[in-house]
């Protein structure tokens, strides 16, 4: 069903990182134009037991391209899904009600069984995930869970792609080269065009809801009442408003079980790195347009190029800035 093959182009051992291995074009055999780039060890420890997991009908999914508003969009989903329980949300990091899926399986040196261990998680389950569409469980589209997608501009989401490699991942290369191996769909999980294009192809679908970044900042209530409709629940404006409120950017980046930044400091620091939080943490800046201060104009002009993709057109679908 898939094959597996060494990207050939420099560039993609340019922005492998000891952490993140041997990156690899994982193929639909039968379909070429359905690839992702994945460390090696995703593809010998979880590709096949991901596609054959079990999926049940109260699961809930939020499924992103990464760094396009996922950990804020993990936990408007989960207080709306969970009667609105803040007390819960206090005390239980994020990463605890909402797992990563395919987490134990991208990092180098990590022991993980996320597969194993969402088995025993309670319903309803809450998983986010970075992958295509065509590397996702089978049963999702035969149980038909609900699914949130969003997706957010390529030259915020690549810059901000950028911080979190060099951060995170120990990426030690220039931006330059990042965003040359991002437009050239050579990045760790791109390619970012197809990811959204596959899923805005089936956004009319009863059970899944496609958002946009830039339409949670400019307007977090509208998104919230729409993807509250979704999920079939009914909240009063003053409850609504509250939560508004706790999913503000300020809220987010200061809730120490949501930011996701003491999980980033061990993270480095079982990797060998220091963690200086006056540097980096995990939400960044959350801005949209925030890529004008950092991108250089060949690099805002290839990124130009890269959000025209031709297929775009033909299904209606354009990015928002």
């Amino acid at each position: 069903m898939f094959k597996i093959e060494k990207p050939d182009d420099e560039i993609v051992e340019k922005v492998g990182t000891t952490v993140i291995a041997d990156l690899v074009k994982i193929s639909l055999s039968d379909d070429p134009s359905k690839f992702c780039i994945m460390p090696r060890k995703y593809t010998e420890k979880d590709l096949e037991r991901v596609k054959n997991m079990e999926i049940f009908e109260d699961d809930i999914f939020v499924i992103t391209f990464p760094k396009c508003g996922t950990t804020w969009t993990e936990e408007m989903v989960w207080m709306l899904n969970n009667n609105l329980d803040y007390e819960t949300s206090k005390n239980v990091r994020l990463t605890a009600r909402f797992p990563f899926l395919e987490w134990g399986g991208i990092i180098h040196h990590l022991d993980v069984d996320r597969i194993e261990e969402l088995k025993n998680l309670p319903r309803p389950r809450h998983i986010n995930t970075h992958l295509p569409i065509f590397m996702l469980p089978d049963q999702l589209w035969t149980v038909k869970p609900k699914i949130v997608y969003v997706t957010r501009n390529p030259k915020d989401a690549a810059v901000s792609w950028f911080h979190h490699h060099r951060h995170f991942h120990q990426y030690q290369g220039t931006k330059a080269d990042f965003i040359e191996a991002f437009s050239k769909d050579l990045m760790f999980f791109s390619p970012m065009n197809r990811h959204v294009l596959d899923f805005w192809k089936i956004r009319d679908e009863p059970n899944i809801l496609f958002l946009f970044f830039e339409d949670m900042k400019r307007n977090l209530e509208q998104e919230v009442k729409k993807t509250m409709k979704f999920l079939n629940k009914d909240y009063s404006q003053d409850q609504i408003d509250k939560l508004c409120t706790h999913l503000s950017f300020d809220s987010i980046k200061d809730n120490k079980t949501v930011n996701k930044n003491e999980e980033l400091r061990r993270f480095v620091t079982s990797v060998g790195g220091n963690y200086d939080p006056s540097e980096y943490t995990f939400i960044r800046k959350g801005q949209v347009g925030g890529y004008k201060d950092e991108l250089t104009v060949e690099e805002n002009e290839m990124m130009d190029k890269y959000g025209n993709y031709a297929e775009f057109e033909e299904y209606g679908f354009e990015y928002k800035y």
